[in-house]
């Protein structure tokens, strides 16, 4: 891999994105038969096929997985290298790749929103998966900081507090168990909305109800948190669910939170880097600013069933919503 060069890599990339070799001429510039040349001469030299054709596109064979992996850690590297050499005027200009799970979308955009305003100069560009999508960008350093709960113990991590996140089991708005407390218990036969495995909300709802001795009968997965609300309206079942994420149906009727003995669960929200990955100026300064300012806008919660309350006993103070 030595002597392989930038050209190469980068076409290799341009072929696979654009699926034709003269699709990736047209990206970088040059002639086919350039790009042709640039990939020949990388599997010469690797000794190794990397593309197969698919019908008419191309398609990157095993070796050219491993190759786009590492291209598009040098493009990143050579991304934060240059914002970091922007931001050596200031805080004038730079770029951060922030990556959220999908239930920090209800108060990060606004979080972001302020930043960006007192400095103008620098682009955020967001990406928002799961928790293993978010994890997976993580270890590729394909984000600079992540937006999430319970941090990843497969990667070396830093992690800084942002504030509490509770979940709460929500009903429709004329469910009979709603006015009074009930044990987990009187749970047991009802249908659930359940959020797709791989989700830190649903690993939290089956902890949850595994320590209460409930197997929950799961109507619907569903990957999304405002598809859940809708079937939760529409009386299709019950559904665990970040309290983050219903402020505004239930001010307004259309939800209702069940007071449950042992809920909310109380976990963090934090913003999460690889420690390796050396943060650039702005990438450093946002992480600072969610630090100390990103709990003012996490969405209220106190006028929610229990969540007034003393916080319930957290299982395990780091669970992760998304």
């Amino acid at each position: 891999m030595r002597n392989a060069t930038l050209k190469q890599f980068r076409a290799v990339a341009a072929i696979v994105e654009t699926g034709s070799v003269t699709g990736a001429a047209r990206k970088l510039n040059v002639t086919p038969p350039a790009v042709t040349m640039q990939v020949q001469q990388l599997e010469q030299h690797l000794g190794l096929p990397l593309l197969d054709r698919a019908g008419e596109r191309f398609q990157p064979s095993a070796a050219g997985r491993e190759v786009l992996a590492a291209i598009a850690r040098i493009e990143q590297a050579l991304a934060d290298c240059g914002a970091a050499l922007d931001s050596m005027k200031g805080l004038r200009s730079g770029r951060v790749s922030v990556g959220l799970v999908s239930t920090a979308k209800y108060f990060v955009p606004a979080a972001l929103g302020s930043f960006t305003r007192a400095h103008p100069g620098i682009d955020v560009v967001l990406t928002v998966g799961n928790r293993e999508e978010i994890i997976a960008g993580l270890r590729a350093d394909a984000i600079d900081v992540a937006i999430m709960g319970r941090p990843p113990l497969d990667i070396e991590v830093d992690k800084t507090l942002i504030g509490d996140h509770p979940h709460v089991l929500i009903a429709p708005a004329d469910h009979p168990l709603l006015g009074r407390r009930i044990p987990a218990s009187a749970l047991a036969g009802s249908t659930f909305m359940s959020r797709e495995p791989g989700s830190g909300t649903r690993g939290l709802m089956e902890r949850f109800f595994q320590q209460s001795g409930i197997d929950p009968r799961i109507g619907m997965e569903i990957d999304s948190n405002e598809t859940i609300k809708q079937a939760v309206m529409a009386g299709l079942g019950l559904a665990f669910i970040s309290a983050h994420t219903i402020a505004a149906e239930v001010a307004d009727g259309r939800l209702a939170v069940l007071d449950v003995e042992g809920l909310p669960e109380v976990r963090q929200w934090f913003v999460v880097k690889r420690t390796a990955k050396r943060l650039t100026p702005p990438a450093a300064a946002l992480t600072e600013f969610l630090s100390r300012r990103g709990a003012d806008f996490l969405p209220d919660t106190l006028h929610l069933p229990g969540v007034a309350q003393a916080p319930a006993p957290a299982r395990e103070r780091d669970g992760e919503p998304g």
